[in-house]
C-alpha cells in the first residue's frame, strides 16, 4: 500500500511538473492575470474521497490548491475541517441541496458554519427535465429569499449556482434575469458556473458586467469544442477539459470577475481525468497574463 501511495504521489509530481513546464514555454510576458488561491469543487475528486478522505485531501495539497468548496460527505463537518486545516485548506464555501435548505435553513447554516464556510451554495432548483419555467422560478425566489434571511442571520450568504436550464427565453431577458432581479440582493447572491452558463446559452462576461457584485464565486470549467448545447443542463461529463483547451472565454472571464470582486474560484472538473487535466488546469490559469 505504501509503494503504491509513494508511485501515485510521484505520478503526481511529474504531472504537475509536465503541465507547468508546457505552459511555461507558451507564457508572455506581463503581470499574472490570475492572482488568486486556486480552489477546487469538491465533487472533482467524488470517486476519490469515498476511498480515503485525509488520502484525497493529500493529493488535493500536493497539487497546490489551498481552497475547496465542499464537505466530507458522512464525516462530521469539524471532522472534515479540521484535516483541511491540518494541510492549510479552508473552505469559503460548501453546498446543501434545495429541498434540504428549504426544509431547515437553520441545520445548512450550522453546517456551513462548522466547516468555516462563509457561503453556502444551492447547484440545482427542482422542475420537470428541460421545463424550466417561470412557476419554477417564481416557487425558487421565495424560497431563497425566505433560506436566504435565515442564513445571513447566522453569518452565511447564499448563493445559487447556475446550471444552464435556467436560460429559457423570458420576456426581454430569461429566467436567470427574473432570478436575479427578484431575489433580495440582502439575502441571495449568486454562483456562475461558466461551463453551464455558457452551455445554456448565456454569455458569462455579459452576465457578470451587468449584476456585479450579485456574483461571489465562480466555477472554473471548460466545455469541449463544438459541444452541442440545450436547456437541459446536462452533459457528458467527459466533456469537461482542461482549462484553455475548450471553447470558453476564460481569460475574458477572469478579467471580469476581477474586476466586480470575486475572491474565490473552485476548479470543476467533473471528467475521468482529474488526475491529469487539474494540474493542466492550474498551470493555465498561472500562464494567463493581463
Amino acid at each position: 500500500m505504501n509503494n503504491m501511495k509513494k508511485y501515485y504521489g510521484l505520478l503526481l509530481a511529474v504531472m504537475i511538473l509536465v503541465a507547468d513546464v508546457g505552459v511555461t514555454l507558451a507564457q508572455k510576458k506581463g503581470k499574472p492575470l490570475y492572482t488568486f488561491p486556486f480552489g477546487v469543487q469538491a465533487y472533482t475528486f467524488r470517486k476519490s474521497f469515498p476511498k480515503g478522505i485525509a488520502e484525497t485531501l493529500d493529493t488535493i495539497k500536493n497539487m497546490g490548491i489551498t481552497e475547496i468548496e465542499g464537505g466530507g460527505g458522512n464525516m462530521p463537518p469539524e471532522e472534515f475541517k479540521k484535516l483541511c486545516n491540518d494541510r492549510g485548506i479552508s473552505i469559503p464555501s460548501t453546498g446543501t441541496g434545495y429541498e434540504a435548505l428549504v426544509k431547515d435553513p437553520l441545520a445548512a447554516a450550522t453546517t456551513a458554519k462548522a466547516l468555516g464556510a462563509t457561503y453556502l451554495m444551492v447547484a440545482w432548483i427542482p422542475h420537470d427535465k428541460g421545463k424550466f419555467n417561470l412557476d419554477n422560478a417564481k416557487k425558487a425566489v421565495e424560497d431563497f429569499n425566505t433560506a436566504g434571511k435565515v442564513l445571513k442571520e447566522n453569518g452565511i450568504t447564499l448563493c445559487y449556482h447556475t446550471h444552464g436550464f435556467e436560460f429559457q427565453p423570458y420576456e426581454k431577458g430569461t429566467l436567470m434575469d427574473y432570478l436575479i432581479t427578484n431575489t433580495n440582493p440582502e439575502y441571495v447572491s449568486f454562483e456562475m458556473d461558466i461551463l453551464w452558463t455558457h452551455f445554456g446559452g448565456g454569455d458569462p462576461v455579459a452576465l457578470l458586467k451587468k449584476y456585479g457584485n450579485r456574483w461571489k464565486l465562480l466555477h472554473v470549467k471548460d466545455l469541449r469544442k463544438g459541444t452541442p448545447k440545450d436547456l437541459t443542463g446536462g452533459t457528458s461529463q467527459e466533456n469537461d477539459v482542461a482549462l484553455g483547451t475548450g471553447e470558453i472565454d476564460l481569460p475574458g472571464i477572469i478579467k471580469e470577475a476581477k474586476k466586480i470582486g470575486i475572491k474565490h474560484y473552485f476548479i470543476e472538473d467533473e471528467s475521468s481525468k482529474v488526475i491529469t487535466q487539474v494540474p493542466q488546469s492550474i498551470a493555465y490559469l498561472k500562464s494567463l497574463k493581463e
